[in-house]
């Protein structure tokens, strides 16, 4: 049955030569199709694919795979053909994937936008890898809601990312899962600027993050943003939100034009605010 093959395609899979892995694995599928471990194969050429990120081939054989499997009872080979077909743009393919896997999704043409929660996202940087907190709008793309501090990120980006949970965030009792970045699916134009402000209340620092979300913006104090080595980033980790009094630096997402004024409406709101030193964070 192709012992051979098979062996030198795991072999390759461990040394992650998802070239030669997949190729294999193809020829073993189309040699022995009635072979119970058919589907496995199948399913393992697809995900070769998608590592070496051959979006147009991960697609084909996550067809195969999922023709063989059963559907809505999440089979992994749906989620894999689901981001392959989100890739693509064909959202047609990629609403029957999630269908099959089992996601109810809205009736609808086109692109998916649904509101599928808060998650967290782990950032592939040139300097690093960074978690930031994103709001999921489809299985495997998620809306950046919080403030990159990598050069090359932003605030609004959305971002498509894998589907096994690498790491766990908890914030207000509630456990969420930390999603590993394939692809930057959207860039965003709002830039990342600090600013330094003093607020006389902790208070007043909430009035600043709200007044910053109503319109769709960002602010965030810097004691939010959180180092922290591989290992821990990977783990579950507890971020509980607790703005401070005083002087402090603060992280705005917006446009350049919008940000004094919008300074300035908080600082009049409140005796004692005050803010300086607004400048582009990179």
């Amino acid at each position: 049955m192709g012992r051979e093959r098979l062996e030198q395609a795991y072999a390759a899979w461990e040394t992650r030569d998802w070239t030669t892995a997949a190729e294999l694995l193809e020829v073993q599928a189309a040699e022995f199709p009635e072979h119970p471990a058919c589907p496995a194969w199948l399913f393992d050429a697809a995900l070769a694919h998608k590592f070496r990120r051959d979006w147009a081939r991960a697609y084909t054989m996550g067809v195969r795979a999922a023709a063989v499997v059963a559907r809505g009872e999440q089979q992994p080979a749906f989620w894999n053909l689901g981001i392959a077909a989100t890739v693509l743009g064909d959202w047609a393919a990629a609403r029957d994937a999630w269908r099959g896997f089992g996601i109810d999704l809205a009736p609808g043409d086109g692109e998916i936008v649904e509101d599928f929660g808060l998650t967290c996202v782990r950032l592939d940087e040139a300097d690093g890898s960074e978690v930031v907190w994103a709001r999921r709008i489809c299985p495997t793309r998620a809306r950046v809601v919080s403030i990159p501090t990598g050069s090359e990120r932003r605030f609004g980006e959305i971002v498509l990312h894998d589907g096994a949970p690498n790491g766990r965030r908890v914030a207000g009792g509630q456990s969420y899962p930390v999603f590993d970045e394939i692809l930057l699916w959207r860039t965003s134009d709002l830039p990342s600027w600090t600013v330094t402000v003093t607020a006389p209340e902790a208070a007043d620092i909430d009035a600043l993050v709200e007044l910053f979300e109503a319109r769709e913006l960002c602010a965030e104090p810097a004691t939010d943003h959180e180092v922290l080595c591989a290992c821990c980033s990977e783990g579950t980790v507890t971020q509980e939100r607790v703005f401070a009094a005083g002087t402090q630096l603060v992280w705005l997402a917006g446009p350049a034009g919008a940000l004094g004024g919008l300074l300035d409406l908080w600082r009049l709101a409140g005796p004692g605010r005050g803010w300086a030193e607004l400048r582009a964070a990179h």
